[in-house]
């Protein structure tokens, strides 16, 4: 009876983070085309539904119905594979990444008989409480880059393949300076586990202690999501469109939708380990983490309205010329605090 109501449970949470998240998915679309229609003085998508909010509907309908082209492509199987490549490593970390305190009691009744949802940790706020849950999470994101490459190469297209190029280049250089920000959070915290890491933020967020962890986090997840002023892989005035340029109709929406996940995802990841998770008083843990998250969504909507983009050998040049030796600097002195006071 108990592993019947342990996977009954998982898979409700399973569907409810799915549901939220490709609804999320699509809003932040709108919310894009809306935040910055009004940083340059426009309306924004004002015509579908009150105020617009119907406009993410229309536009999947739209693509769903679109005509999907079958080009005399290269590879013709990886060209297909690619954009689920890159959707589902942009969907399947969330898997790991706790979004309340609690959503199911701790015990149930089924039947007369008690059922201990602590045992398996089912009552928790997230599909999969991981002991290593960082490394999952860092295993998975950089595997998006394979969908892109596979995209790119497959096309057939030389401004597709310069885009897979770039996106190889640019995210192995930013995925270091990544990984090496989240370090001095793994040993403020003493844990790689998410929900451990939450709440050992429970007196302070560790923004307050890895100030500068957290703005080189930040920079690092510009470029893993490929957003401006880090979007070198479909600049439009070099490449076209770059790796999706061959892309149409449900294809093409799945690269959009990897590329917001993705967005979401980092936002995410940011609030769980830096600014102190679904912890806040008054409103309740989901809500917490929910507006946190969409403060941070925010924030990359607002770097694309005010930053241009920047050229490929300075994209190169600050990652591995400024950020990554920031990021091993800050590694050593969170290791001589850790080790001195903490």
């Amino acid at each position: 009876m108990d592993w019947i109501v342990y996977g009954v449970l998982t898979l409700a949470k399973t569907a409810l983070v799915l549901f939220v998240l490709l609804t999320a998915v699509a809003y932040a679309t709108l919310m894009e085309r809306k935040v910055l229609g009004f940083m340059q003085l426009r309306l924004g998508p004002n015509r579908v539904g009150p105020w617009g909010l119907l406009q993410p509907l229309a536009d999947g309908v739209k693509l769903f119905f679109k005509e999907d082209i079958d080009l005399p492509v290269s590879e013709p199987r990886l060209y297909s594979l690619a954009p689920w490549v890159t959707a589902v490593a942009a969907l399947t970390p969330f898997a790991a990444i706790p979004f309340a305190d609690t959503l199911f009691p701790e015990a149930v009744m089924v039947f007369g008989h008690t059922v201990d949802l602590t045992a398996y940790g089912v009552h928790r706020g997230v599909i999969a409480d991981l002991p290593g849950a960082v490394l999952f999470i860092l295993a998975i994101s950089s595997l998006s880059t394979y969908g892109v490459v596979l995209g790119g190469w497959a096309s057939d297209n030389r401004y597709s393949l310069l885009g897979g190029i770039r996106v190889t280049a640019q995210m192995i250089s930013y995925e270091l300076a990544l990984g090496m920000a989240v370090v001095g959070v793994l040993m403020t915290a003493g844990s790689m586990r998410l929900t451990e890491i939450v709440e050992a933020q429970s007196r302070l967020p560790f923004v307050v202690y890895q100030p500068l962890g957290f703005v080189l986090f930040m920079i690092a997840a510009f470029a893993e999501a490929c957003r401006t002023p880090f979007d070198l892989i479909e600049c439009e005035n070099e490449l076209v469109a770059g790796y999706h340029t061959e892309y149409s109709s449900m294809r093409f929406a799945l690269f959009q939708l990897a590329e917001y996940a993705h967005i979401i995802t980092v936002s995410a990841v940011a609030v769980t380990l830096y600014l102190g998770g679904w912890q806040g008083p008054w409103l309740p843990s989901g809500v917490w983490f929910v507006l946190k998250t969409a403060a941070l969504v925010f924030f990359f909507i607002w770097v694309r309205a005010t930053y241009p983009r920047v050229r490929f050998d300075q994209l190169m040049n600050f990652g591995w010329k400024v950020l990554l030796p920031v990021s091993l600097a800050n590694i050593v002195v969170t290791g001589c605090f850790v080790l001195l006071w903490g």
